[in-house]
């Protein structure tokens, strides 16, 4: 499991108190002490605590260095802010002992208010995803050749589609390895992968999604969870924006979105002209592969780490995988494998759900 034996956990907190203490005692007044409180979120070994009194607006962070990656965390904090991205702000650091003071964005997710717009059929998330389109496009506007980042190679996206026969197939379903299965997603995988690696390349934040958006009033959004950031295809984070898999909207809405956004990306001269439908394709495709790390990883979250709450996740993911792979000829033999194979094992659990 992700969280640590019992006993450590006040130990930490105490230490961190005292340290963030020492990081603010300029601001405090004499014989004033600092209050944490645990902050909730699934943060895996990160813990928050917001600092009180307020005298700076921040949040004290336990995030262990044999697990969290605190230097590219700080890396791409400044990198995003240096380009008008509402980044947290690094106030402290201690990477030797994984503790972190950062600027308090709130906690006000993107995700329950993109909910309640849906329930309410109001137009309130037409300008959230407007913010979000244009914090997109600033983080797409930083040079890719002083970003510092790892690139999203063939290597790293065929490691992350192999989460979905590992976990998913395999491990959630119980359904056996077989020489069928494996020239399939050989044959799907090449595909997605050649899509990828096409794409212009920018800057990727890597889960640029409803849960890691905050609702700021200045610079909306707060973007947080940015430490797996690299230098990868154009489409990659607009796919984690519009194909959320917490949220979801019409289909001819979010081709109406991909559209605008790339004909946005070629005013603004961040991208060379290729065409609606390729960029489309690119989209589809990148949302493909995605969608297969994804189901591998939610699976995993639940088997490994004990974090039942992604099996509900799991249908929509599902329906983005068959209903985007249903548009291409080149994936029939995907979706029949899946249909004939998967889904009949899938609808034995309870968390599946049918989605139209």
């Amino acid at each position: 499991m992700n969280d640590a034996c019992p006993a450590e956990k006040p130990r930490r907190q105490q230490q961190l108190g005292e340290w963030a203490q020492g990081c603010l005692a300029s601001r405090l007044s004499p014989g004033q002490v600092l209050a944490l409180s645990p902050v909730s979120g699934d943060t895996g070994f990160r813990r928050y605590y917001r600092v009180s009194p307020r005298v700076l607006a921040s949040l004290a962070v336990d995030a262990p260095p044999a697990t969290e990656k605190n230097r590219e965390f700080c890396h791409v904090a400044r990198l995003l802010r240096q380009y008008g991205i509402h980044a947290p702000q690094v106030f402290a650091v201690n990477y030797e002992r994984g503790f972190l003071l950062l600027e308090d964005l709130g906690d006000v997710m993107y995700w329950p208010r993109l909910l309640q717009s849906q329930q309410a059929n109001d137009h309130l998330h037409i300008s959230l995803y407007e913010d979000a389109t244009r914090c997109l496009q600033k983080i797409a506007a930083i040079p890719v050749e002083e970003a510092g980042l790892a690139r999203y190679d063939a290597e790293k996206l065929q490691q992350e589609m192999d989460l979905f026969p590992q976990w998913f197939v395999e491990a959630l379903l119980q359904i056996n390895r077989e020489k069928e299965q494996v020239q399939i997603l050989q044959d799907m995988n090449k595909r997605l992968i050649a899509s990828a690696l096409e794409q212009p390349l920018v800057v990727v934040h890597r889960d640029f999604h409803s849960r890691n958006l905050l609702v700021t009033e200045n610079n909306n959004p707060g973007v947080i969870d940015f430490q797996d950031a690299v230098v990868g295809p154009v489409t990659y984070d607009l796919v984690s924006l519009y194909r959320d898999c917490y949220v979801s909207w019409p289909a001819l809405q979010v081709e109406q979105w991909v559209r605008d956004y790339y004909q946005q990306c070629l005013t603004k001269g961040l991208i060379d002209p290729v065409g609606e439908e390729i960029f489309l394709r690119w989209f589809d495709w990148m949302g493909l592969q995605r969608h297969l790390k994804v189901l591998g990883i939610f699976a995993r979250l639940y088997l490994r780490d004990q974090k039942a709450g992604y099996l509900k996740d799991l249908p929509l993911v599902i329906f983005y995988t068959l209903s985007v792979a249903k548009k291409y000829p080149e994936f029939s033999p995907f979706v029949d494998w899946f249909e004939r194979v998967l889904l009949p094992k899938a609808r034995k659990f309870d968390w599946y759900r049918e989605l139209s």
